[in-house]
């Protein structure tokens, strides 16, 4: 080749390797950024940009990790979950039910009735610990119609058993979650009542004081933790 047509075929395989970087929606370096066909997921101030559902690429992003469900392989790279098409890799949503033993590297967590989900691109995960993994699960009760009102109200302290938690040591977001998860599972093993199971887990007779144990339990775990619970 000639050393016009060398440099033509340099840029054009550089353009190709880094169509999969931008197709999960974030710029290499991990910047925030539009990339060509995103849309932008603003639901909980989650704020990343991702590819619509039905998009095709070549190839998969670096780093995609690869899940077996139902027979199919499925790939999973920020976020975003692909299945092979042919030569090509199509974006869709993951199915409900689908365990997986990590979470996307960027997520949102947000509570309903007690219990943290983890929420990005329009899928939301909850730990299973009889699956010791994350499950891709239903919208949760409450989470809203998709509108800013629905769902500003229902990422709000109100829809977490009816406790607000303050972070008295200027506790990051992430690391707030991850302590009341971890007091969460405490207050379980403490008490035998657990929120994310029907009626508590517990019999009917015994929910009302089990749900107050548990309460009480988390409560004072946070506190102990340096929170402020009211």
């Amino acid at each position: 080749m000639t050393g016009p047509t060398l440099k033509l075929a340099a840029l054009l395989l550089g353009g190709a390797l880094l169509l999969p970087v931008l197709v999960q929606g974030r710029e290499p370096g991990g910047a925030r950024g539009p990339a060509p066909h995103m849309n932008f997921d603003s639901r909980y101030h989650h704020d990343h940009y991702y590819p619509p559902r039905g998009y095709a690429v070549p190839a998969l992003p670096p780093g995609a990790r690869s899940v077996y469900y139902g027979g199919n392989r499925y790939f999973m790279r920020g976020g975003v979950w692909y299945r092979p098409y042919g030569p090509r890799f199509v974006v869709f949503a993951p199915p409900i039910g689908l365990v997986v033993p990590f979470l996307p590297e960027f997520y949102t967590t947000v509570w309903f009735g007690g219990l943290p989900y983890y929420y990005a691109n329009d899928t939301y995960y909850l730990w299973d610990r009889g699956a010791n993994g994350y499950v891709v699960s239903s919208p949760p009760p409450g989470a809203g119609d998709g509108t800013a009102a629905s769902d500003a109200a229902a990422s709000g302290p109100g829809t977490t058993e009816d406790f607000f938690v303050y972070p008295r040591n200027g506790q990051s977001e992430a690391q707030t979650a991850k302590d009341r998860f971890e007091c969460h599972q405490w207050a379980v093993s403490q008490t035998g009542f657990d929120p994310s199971e029907p009626g508590g887990g517990v019999d009917t007779g015994q929910n009302a004081g089990k749900r107050t144990d548990y309460k009480r339990a988390i409560s004072a775990c946070l506190e102990g933790r340096q929170y402020s619970v009211r």
